[in-house]
Order: C-alpha cells, then structure tokens, then sequence
C-alpha cells in the first residue's frame, strides 16, 4: 500500500478500544474509502451505510479466503484451516449447500421452543450471583450463558463445557495479555488444534452413538446423503459453536456498559420492558460486537466512492461506523430506545446475514429483561475508565471483564 494508508498508530490503539465513534466518524467523512495498516493485515475500510450495504452483496467481493492466494494464512494463521474453512469464509453455490444444512436448525419456531431452557439458564446464573452484591458479569453471566445455550444445542457434554469454553477464550482474547507476541500466536494455535481435535472426536462419537442434536444431524447429512465432506463437518460445528456464543457475549457486555453509562435508558427499560426488542436493535447499532465484517477479498478491481480498491486487496465493511451513518441515523452517537427501528447492519446483510439471529435476539431479550428485573441498584463497579476491553485489533468489540455491584 501507499503513504495514504491509515497507519495502526492512528487507530489501534486503547483509545481507540474505549470509543472509536470519532475517529470512525473522522474516516467517515473524509475517506470513507480508506486503505488501513494493522497489527493483523492490512486492508480496506468502507464505512459509510450505503457503500457497506452494498459492498456485502457485491459479488466481486467474495468470502472465500482458500483460493489461490491462501489469504486464511495472513487472517487466522496456519492452524486455522482445520476450523476457519466453513460457510462463512465461502461463495454461493458452496456457501448455499452448507447454510441449507444448518438453517433449519435455527428456524424461528424451533429457536423459540428453546425459550424456557434459555430462561432457566439465564435464572439459574443470576442465582449464583445475586447474594453476593458483585460479580464480574463477563466472567459469570455474558460469556457462560450463549456458551451452555449452543453447546447443550451442538450435543457437546456438560463435562466439557468448560474445556471448550476455555480454549474459545483464548482465541477470543488473543493480544489482550501481557504474553510476548510470538507466545500469544503459539497459544492461539494450540487452542485452534486442540479445538479442531476435540470436535473431530466428538463428530466420531455422535457417529458410534447418534444423537438427536445439531451435530447428529450433521453426521446424518455426511453419511446419508453426502451433503457435507467429514472436514466441512467438523468446521461447521467450529463455526456454530465460536459464533454461537461469541457475538452474543460480547453483546451482552457491550448492552449492559451502555445502559449503565446511560442511566435514563436503563430507568426507562426497567420501568418498560415491553420496549426490549426494540431496544436490542438500539443497543446493537449503537455498540455492535463485530466492528468489521470477516473479510473479503475484490476478485477484481472496484470503485466505491471514485476510489479504486486493486483486485487481491482484503477488503474490511466497518458495521459500526456505517451504523452511526449521520446521513441513515438521526443523532447517531445518542442512545435512544425509543428509536424508530431502521435497518442497521448489525446482523450482516445478504446471504451471510445471520443465520442465528432468531436465537440471538431472545437470548439479549431474556438477559437483559432479567438482569434489569432482579438486581437492582446495578451499577458499575470500578470507574469506566478502569474498564478492561479487548485490544482495538481485535475482529470483536467486546470487553474482558464488566465488575458491577448492586443489592445483594
């Protein structure tokens, strides 16, 4: 790339982890075509609605990250195809056989069957923490809740839920410890392989002894009628379980931080809880989990603002910068719940829109509608400042830990 490129300096950093709305806004409105260095890759920043919305459907942008150029090794690192080659890194027609596999499985009606298993677990976290007047609610609510909800849906054991759990989290939280960089990368890689081999062995098991969950039915689908290969099988269940559980965590912690630093809209919540769907939405435009949509690569060069992307270039669409768009949002950096719903792009949009949104939407409407309801006086626990985040380079915007207190 050229002296126009954005440096890392100017954008990765802690400052940029605790609000990146201005300088998103900065790009926004001066180059809201931009080529951008980072500590992981270098790529192209779209940020504006309308340029974002169509770059997730234009189709010389494509998802596939296998081709020739092998850009998976640049993204996730040479551990990463064993996991990372699944539905979500691919084009039509591939990526339409392997979503029509998994889709029924999160059809709305079935999704809300699940309401009372996901109500009761969200009761039974509360009740862990609710006499102790404190609780990290990361470590104790946000993160352990989507993960029981997909493992128990995936068939994986409870035994090991917290294995998983653990290995997920060091991918999660990569550059956010004090690990020299080449031992950071060691780690992630080893959680990536010992990932990868505990869910080949749980497809073996599921196999030997079938089950009737999400990853039976995916067995069902190789050996009957050869709709996945055995490695799409396993990545599949990557997928669905790092997906499953990752965004709608970090959403969490995102939703709770913003209602507490906006005490009038967590009043107003509180005291009118039917405006909860509505103020998901709100809360995901606001402050989305994914910043930038997983990457794209221009299969040839284009032009979106005059601007020319170069053909092999990895293209970035900024969700959060277009969902604060002054010329789609009225007053974009105000909290609003009461917001006319518009169409944000929080959930993606296209054919990779989010295949768990039905689950994802009542998770956030049975957390936050509980939190608010049984613990009262919620507040923060340490200065917002003091608040510990994923690094700005992360591909997740979401926190490390969220202390908060209230009556015991």
């Amino acid at each position: 790339m050229s002296d126009d490129v954005m440096p890392a300096s100017e954008l990765y950093t802690d400052a940029f982890a605790a609000d990146p709305y201005p300088a998103l806004a900065r790009l926004r409105a001066d180059r809201p075509v931009c080529p951008v260095g980072s500590p992981r890759f270098d790529s192209w920043l779209i940020t504006r609605f309308d340029d974002a919305r169509t770059a997730l459907t234009d189709p010389r942008l494509s998802k596939d990250l296998y081709g020739p150029e092998q850009h998976y090794l640049k993204i996730f690192g040479p551990n990463s195809e064993g996991l990372n080659r699944n539905m979500l890194n691919s084009d039509p027609p591939e990526h339409t056989r392997l979503r029509r596999v998994v889709s029924q499985a999160f059809a709305p009606r079935r999704i809300e069957a699940l309401r009372p298993r996901v109500a009761t677990i969200v009761d039974q976290l509360i009740d862990k923490m609710a006499p102790h007047g404190e609780a990290d609610l990361m470590h104790d609510f946000a993160i352990p809740l989507p993960m029981t909800v997909i493992c128990e849906l995936l068939g994986v054991p409870p035994a090991d839920h917290g294995q998983v759990l653990d290995w997920t989290q060091v991918i999660r939280t990569s550059g956010s410890t004090s690990r020299p960089p080449e031992q950071e990368r060691a780690a992630v890689q080893d959680a990536q392989l010992r990932l990868h081999q505990y869910l080949a062995g749980l497809v073996r098991a599921k196999r030997d002894d079938p089950a009737d969950d999400i990853i039976g039915a995916l067995v069902k689908a190789v050996d009957q009628d050869g709709t996945l290969s055995e490695a799409e099988l396993v990545t599949t269940t990557f997928l669905l379980l790092f997906a499953g559980h990752q965004t709608t965590a970090d959403f969490l912690g995102n939703a709770v931080l913003a209602l507490l630093t906006h005490p009038e809209q967590m009043e107003l919540l509180r005291a009118t809880p039917r405006l909860l769907p509505a103020a998901i939405e709100e809360l995901l435009r606001f402050d989305g989990p994914l910043p930038v949509a997983s990457p794209r690569i221009a299969t040839e060069d284009v032009d979106y603002q005059g601007v020319r992307i170069p053909r092999g270039a990895i293209v970035g669409v900024a969700i959060n910068a277009a969902n604060h768009d002054p010329a789609h949002f009225a007053d974009p950096d105000r909290l609003d719940l009461r917001r006319v719903r518009g169409p944000h792009l929080g959930f993606g949009h296209g054919v990779h829109y989010c295949l768990g949104v039905s689950l994802a939407r009542m998770e956030a409407e049975l957390a936050l509608g509980a939190l608010l309801r049984r613990l009262s006086g919620l507040r923060l626990g340490v200065p917002l400042a003091e608040v510990r985040r994923l690094p700005a380079a992360s591909p997740f915007r979401g926190l490390l830990e969220l202390p908060v207190t209230f009556t015991a």
